[in-house]
């Protein structure tokens, strides 16, 4: 027979494998504080992770929000209402049950640029990647990436949150702030560097408010337009829905994870975690799951919730029930 018939027939198989590879399963969770209630509780021993501890076990990959610097350094900064700074002894908690950190949010430079370079001197030695966030605005702006199964997924994280003063500079240290322009050319960017898939995951919206703003609607859709696979989002301590567009899901808000206080505010003890079935057709099939907060700021499954969760095809199945 003819090479080109062994040639023809190797390429077939080739994709018939990579049609039928096997899916990988990424979890996204919110706002992840470990400084106050939750610091304090791992500083006795304890461990807020602890109750979910199995379900982030089985994902191939775990990325949350981290809502703090980790370190013992810096000053705190006197322009903010709430400042957060979790010691260093909080990384074994974290340490196999989260894969990487977004450092792109508005507590990231609580004390500081010293504190902030610390906080990812203490992520690398504990082998947790990050993103979002950097020694200077290029590397602020890199993907983080994810290489599962014959799988290239690109997460970009940005902050529009208040206060801009601790977005990176060309030669500063800080977080990726979120640039309409910016955000384009870095999902453009990673398509072109050989992603399969992008997903931004964003810091935005208005703290305390169960409906996106129009911003977070008009950007988002943008981002799908430009290719993004979906949309995930943090920061306003609440969750705040779900929006199919072109057939891909936009989860506004997150809400929190692991975080303690909120007990005046409606929903603020009540997060989700965003799990993803993902292979290179896009998005297979998500979830959310219910996670309640106790006063120590850890999260726990809620058996028997209804949360938002669809399938690749853009349907949107209202309420999925948790297990």
């Amino acid at each position: 027979m003819s090479p080109n018939f062994w040639l023809t027939a190797a390429i077939t198989c080739l994709v018939s494998l990579n049609l039928h590879a096997e899916p990988v399963t990424l979890i996204f969770a919110g706002d992840v504080m470990l400084d106050d209630g939750p610091g304090r509780l791992i500083g006795k021993g304890g461990d807020p992770l602890l109750p979910f501890a199995k379900i982030l076990k089985e994902a191939d990959y775990r990325i949350g929000n981290l809502e703090c610097p980790i370190a013992e350094s810096g000053t705190q900064q006197d322009h903010k209402i709430y400042n957060f700074r979790a010691k260093p002894r909080v990384l074994p908690v974290l340490q196999g049950r989260f894969d990487a950190m977004s450092l792109a949010n508005n507590h990231s430079g609580d004390y500081g640029r010293d504190a902030f370079l610390d906080t990812i001197r203490h992520l690398d030695s504990a082998g947790i990647a990050h993103f979002g966030g950097g020694v200077n605005l290029a590397e602020a702006h890199k993907p983080l990436w994810i290489d599962r199964k014959g799988l290239k997924i690109a997460v970009l994280a940005y902050n529009e949150f208040k206060p801009r003063s601790f977005e990176a500079g060309a030669n500063w240290p800080g977080i990726a702030w979120s640039e309409d322009d910016q955000v384009i050319a870095d999902i453009r960017a990673a398509k072109a560097a050989g992603a399969d898939l992008v997903i931004p995951f964003m810091h935005w919206g208005w703290e305390r408010e169960t409906t996106p703003s129009e911003r977070q609607k008009t950007l988002a859709r943008k981002m799908i337009d430009e290719g993004a696979a979906l949309i995930v989002g943090s920061h306003p301590h609440v969750t705040q829905g779900v929006e199919i567009y072109k057939g891909k899901p936009i989860i506004y808000s997150l809400g929190n994870f692991v975080f303690d206080g909120f007990e005046d505010v409606p929903g603020g003890q009540r997060g989700w975690l965003l799990r993803l079935k993902l292979d290179k057709s896009g998005l297979l099939f998500w979830d959310t799951l219910a996670a309640q907060m106790d006063k120590d700021g850890t999260p726990h499954p809620v058996s028997g919730a209804f949360t938002p969760c669809g399938r690749g095809d853009g349907e949107l199945i209202s309420e999925c029930q948790n297990p």
